[in-house]
């Protein structure tokens, strides 16, 4: 069994900023990458940004420069921070961990609950 508690949504107005964290657990024999992923109303699920175990990043054109996406190894948690936010960034983000349950097994993706970021004008 694995978990993911993901925190730190709410609401902010157009400018703020918010920090999202998202802490696995559980039967997890390597992580290959986390990330973090939104969908907005009407919309399908996008990237946001992920970063793999080496660190290495990848952003969405919509949020470089704006969003930074970190990683703590010893406690398998991801941060996203999230500043200057605009009302097209209003959304529930999905934390996403890219994992191997054995040294055998194929890496799987497996998805938090979600946590509702909203952007007010």
């Amino acid at each position: 069994q694995v978990q993911l508690v993901e925190s730190g949504g709410g609401l902010v107005q157009t400018g703020g900023s918010l920090r999202l964290s998202c802490t696995a657990s559980g039967s997890i024999f390597s992580i290959h990458s986390m990330g973090w992923y939104r969908q907005g109303p009407g919309k399908q699920r996008e990237l946001v940004a992920t970063i793999s175990s080496s660190g290495s990043t990848n952003y969405a054109d919509t949020v470089k420069g704006r969003f930074t996406i970190s990683r703590d190894n010893a406690s398998n948690t991801v941060y996203l921070q999230m500043n200057s936010l605009k009302a097209e960034d209003t959304a529930v983000y999905y934390c996403n961990l890219y994992y191997s349950h054995t040294w055998y097994n194929a890496p799987v993706n497996y998805w938090g609950q979600g946590t509702q970021v909203t952007v007010s004008s």
